[in-house]
Formats: structure tokens, sequence, C-alpha cells
């Protein structure tokens, strides 16, 4: 076989190549930039990346470090000098998961110039360990986001690569042709390294300007320039070390956002206009000075480290699979507006494009799978699309409703505060983890058997404590990214030697329904899950989703489950073919090959 190619080297190229890698397929990255700049990327403070917890552990199961970035603590939402209303998330480890709290109580602005409680200036005082007021909700200890420079991300990823021998990644090569036939693809790529080059499939993820998107002829239709920000990032002592704050209302200018990086950085958001005219130096620093001001009482000493501006872009490619080619990340779509993050979205492309592409090179996969990954993800970014598009000319106030909302609606603007925050926290409308209640990937009719838990089905599963069969404990979640997974919810097994309960009660039909499936799968054990009761059978899919809760040991059921996950039945590729590496292959071969135009027709 072939190897894949994967056409970009930016962060959800090098996260799918390395996803590859850890299933054992062979990768060939190409990249644009020239010989000799691998890992000199960008050093842009202002460019950054917010990424829901769940994408973050991702990344380290890939074995990605990200202990550059920060995961704060909690977000605050300011409204008026005189008063901070807290927006937390994260409560410390061990913590008890707080009851729910007015989300109208607020914390007085302290009498040395800062915000905090009764504990002082930027503390959490009021509000001890089990968290703050919020959206009426606490999340007790769950983890919180993370924020990164996208500069570090990309080094951690390319240092990830290095200890892989099946990922090579090709400098100077840009994509100018690109051909498909019944086995495989041939792109054609120019620059130092340009030559000819096999694939067994290909995936574009090569940005807003994908070669890749555009040689297949897929429209990518939507709105230029949905929001503007100026962007600042700064080195200062703030009255939240480790929190993120969005302050709505300033006495003077638009809302500000300012979320901490290592080091005490900080950068910070401004909205701008969306009529095309320039920030000048002069107005970004006064509004720096404005915010620092007014969160400080005086402008403190600080070091400014960059400055931009860009614009949010909103649009969505109709197709992400032409044959055996692919887009993702932004070649497939652009979204950001309202907290929305288009980064942790493309990250999400590459996990859920990695087991497919896997699964299809090691053992064939039919079209219901390969096309089950367009279903799934761009469902989950034009949902996030719709949410912001709508949600926009209220929360922006367009039409002057912004105006009579804050002096006649109170509690819509604490509605609208929640709203913003849950799009820059990955939670609610704008930002919750997608939930797969359409996908091709499911059982025709739920089966027989089925019971509900406290996971929907198609949801992410919770993380919790599991054994596997060799007595190894771990999390639930450390397993994910490998084979499909199997849990059974057996209260008491923990203290119980292996020798004893690997081969009682119904662990032995199970261990043998399990080794029947059409698929790899590997079998677990837990004490507990939320809402299952003892002897409930968990199927969950490679990349973390619940495919069905079962009552018992249910072998027909299992086996119609794992079928269904892997699209159906489908003629076996053999793995054990001679794969290219990615060399250079004859212009003769080239030739011989189908245009992508006629492909890309084809399955518009």
């Amino acid at each position: 076989m072939d190897p894949v190619i994967v056409v970009g080297a930016g962060p959800v190229g090098l996260t799918l190549a390395l996803a590859l890698a850890r299933y054992e397929v062979p990768v060939t990255v190409l990249d644009e930039a020239p010989p000799g700049s691998a890992g000199q990327d960008d050093r842009r403070l202002a460019r950054t990346a917010v990424l829901r917890p769940e994408t973050a552990a991702l990344l380290e199961r890939l074995g990605c470090a990200t202990t550059e970035g920060t995961r704060w603590t909690g977000w605050r939402t300011l409204r008026r000098r005189a008063e901070v209303a807290r927006v937390a998330f994260a409560a410390p480890a061990g913590s008890v998961k707080a009851e729910e709290r007015d989300h109208d109580e607020l914390l007085e602005y302290g009498e040395s110039g800062g915000f905090g409680g009764s504990g002082g200036p930027g503390e959490a005082g009021d509000f001890g360990d089990a968290g703050s007021p919020g959206d009426a909700r606490a999340l007790g200890a769950e983890p919180s986001p993370l924020h990164l420079p996208q500069h570090a991300l990309t080094r951690e990823l390319r240092a990830a690569l290095g200890g892989e021998a099946d990922v090579r990644i090709v400098q100077d090569s840009r994509l100018t042709l690109l051909k498909q036939d019944s086995s495989g693809v041939t792109v054609h790529t120019r620059g130092d390294n340009g030559t000819v080059w096999r694939a067994s499939y290909l995936v574009g993820c090569d940005g807003a300007r994908s070669v890749v998107r555009k040689l297949l002829g897929a429209r990518f239709p939507g709105r230029t320039a949905v929001e503007r920000y100026a962007v600042a990032a700064l080195r200062a002592e703030l009255p939240w070390p480790g929190e993120a704050v969005l302050h709505r209302s300033p006495p003077r200018g638009d809302e500000v956002t300012a979320r901490p990086l290592p080091d005490g950085v900080w950068r910070l958001d401004w909205p701008v206009p969306s009529d095309g005219r320039l920030v000048t130096p002069d107005a970004l620093l006064a509004r720096v000075r404005d915010a620092l001001s007014l969160w400080c009482g005086e402008v403190p000493a600080y070091d400014l480290l960059d400055t931009g501006v860009h614009a949010v872009h909103h649009r969505l490619a109709r197709r992400w699979r032409s044959g055996r080619a692919f887009l993702a990340g932004d070649a497939a779509h652009l979204l950001g507006a309202l907290g929305t993050q288009g980064l942790d979205e493309g990250l999400r492309d590459a996990e859920n494009l990695a087991w497919k592409l896997a699964l299809a090179w090691h053992h064939g996969a039919s079209d219901t799978l390969l096309d089950s990954y367009q279903a799934e993800r761009r469902e989950a970014v034009a949902a996030r699309l719709r949410a912001a598009d709508r949600t926009l000319p209220t929360v922006r106030g367009e039409g002057g409703w912004h105006t009579v909302r804050r002096t006649v609606v109170p509690r819509a603007a604490r509605a609208h505060d929640v709203l913003l925050t849950d799009g820059h926290l990955g939670r609610g409308l704008l930002g919750a983890p997608q939930v797969h209640t359409r996908t091709p990937l499911a059982p025709a009719a739920p089966p027989a058997g089925s019971v509900l838990v406290g996971t929907a089905v198609g949801a992410l599963v919770t993380d919790v404590p599991v054994t596997a069969p060799d007595g190894s404990e771990t999390q639930l979640h450390d397993r994910l990214g490998g084979k499909l997974l199997v849990v059974l919810v057996a209260p008491g097994t923990g203290v119980w030697e292996r020798r004893h309960w690997l081969g009682a009660g119904l662990m032995p039909r199970l261990a043998a329904a399990v080794s029947a499936l059409p698929l790899q799968a590997e079998l677990l054990v837990t004490e507990g899950y939320p809402g299952a009761d003892a002897h409930t059978v968990l199927v969950v899919r490679p990349d973390g989703f619940l495919v069905a809760a079962l009552a018992g040991v249910r072998p027909a059921e299992l086996y119609a489950c794992a079928d269904a996950t892997r699209g159906g039945a489908t003629g076996p590729t053999p793995a054990s073919a001679k794969a290219t590496g990615g060399e250079r292959v004859p212009e003769a071969a080239a030739g011989a090959a189908e245009t992508a135009g006629s492909e890309a027709t084809a399955n518009r």
C-alpha cells in the first residue's frame, strides 16, 4: 500500500500525520516551506489557540507536549468598573462540585483598585474551593481550556513526529496537479523537491487558500470578515493570574478579552468595525492603556510584545471528500466569531478522520465509513456556524438592540454574557462537543437490550478508571485512539485478583464475544459508570464516542455495533502490499490516471 499524503504542515496536518503514525500507517507530509525552515515557525504571540480540554487531551495521548500552554482556572465576565461576575468552570482538583448559584452574584470592586472578593483584590474569596457563580452552574474539577501560542504547538508536534520512522516531511513541495484512479492518488509538486508522488489517500490540510480544495473543484461558500479584532500580546501583572477575562462593557471603547499565556504574558483582543478601516498603532496603544488602567487602577509597567489585526471569516466547503481525497481544518471550514475556535475544530477533524483512514489502509473500507467523516464533522461545524450567525446580530447590538437590551432588559445582558462565555470556553450552543445523532456509523435500529446511561449514544464517553485484562489500570480516555473499546461495568472487581475476576461471571462469555468481532477491539472493566447498572456493556468508538450501551453480554448485538462502526463489510485491501514510502513514480504512471476534476464532479 502507498502511504497517505498529507498536504500542509500546520497544526492540523501534523496532528493528522501523528495520529496516523500511531495506527502504523505510513505518511508523507508535503510542506510548501523552503528547506531549512522546519520548526522555524513565525513566533507571533498574537497568534494563539484555545483548545477545549478534550482536544488538549488528544494531543497528550499522541505524545505532543503542551506544557508551554496555560490551563487557566477561571473566566471572569466584567460588566462595569464597580462590578465583576466571575464565571468559573474548573475548580481545584479534589474539590466538591458546587451547587447551582445565581448568575447575578457579583464581586465588589476592591478599595485598592483591583477586582476581588472577600479574600482580597483578584482573589476568589467569596466562593471558596468549590468554584464560582457562572452560567448558573459550576463544573467541579473538570479540566479547563488550554491557551497556547500556535508556533509552540507546531514545534511540539514536529518534535513528536521526529521519532516516527514512517512519517516523512518533505519541504519546498507545492502541489500543482492531483489525479485519482481506483487504487490511489497521484500528485505533482514543484520546487526543489518537485516530482510525482503516489498515495493511497490524500488529505488537504493546506489552509484557507487550499490548493487541494481548488484542484478538487470543491465550492467554499460563506461570508468574509464576519468580525475583525485588534490583538496585542504583552507582559504585565493583572489582578487575575491564571484566569481569562471578558470585559463586556468597559466605560471607554468596546469589549476586551484577556487570556493568560506563560511567563506573565497576556493576549488582549478588541472587536473593531468590519468596514475595513485601519487600526492605527496609536489607537491600539490607547486601548491597551485604557484596559490596564481600568483593571489595575493605574497603568502598570508592561512590555508590548506583539500586535496585529485579524479578520474572522465564516466559510464551509460543500464537499469534504472526493474519492480518495479529503479536506480538513481551514481547507474545509473557517469560523471563529464569538469565541468559537477554528483550530480546535480542525484538530477534531484530524482525530475523526485518522482512525477511519487507518481502518481503510489496513483492512479496506466501505464508502459508508469514508463518507461518515464528512457527515459527522461537516454537520458539527455547520451547527457551530449557524449558532454564531444567528447569535451575532444580538450580541453585537445591530439595529440598536444593544442599547435597548442593556437599559430595558438587564436579564438579557446577563444571558448575553453567558452566551459569549460559552463560546470562549467550548461549551453550550457555540462550543460544546459534538453529539453524533445522525451518524451513518450507527446500527440501523437500537440493538436489543439497549439501556440508558449517563452518556447519550453518539456523545463522548465519560473518563472513568478502567482495568485491562492484563491487570493494568488506567483511564478510559487514555485507551482511545486505537481499537474499538468494549467496557464492562462490574462493581467490586477492584478488590479481586485478576486470576479470579477474569475467569468469573460474565467475563469468559464477553471475552469470547469480543474476540469474534469484525474489527479489533479491546476489553476493559470499570467499577462504575455514570447512570449505568452493574453488567452494562459499553461499546465505544476509537475516538471516544458511545456506540451503544447493552444490558449484559449480547454477542449478536455486539457484532452489529462493531459492524456498524466500521461502516459495514467491505473487500479487504492487503496491507502487506509493499508501500512506496512516498517515493517518486514515473511520469507515465501519472499520465495514465484519471483527472481529479472528473472524480470530484462525480462525487458532488
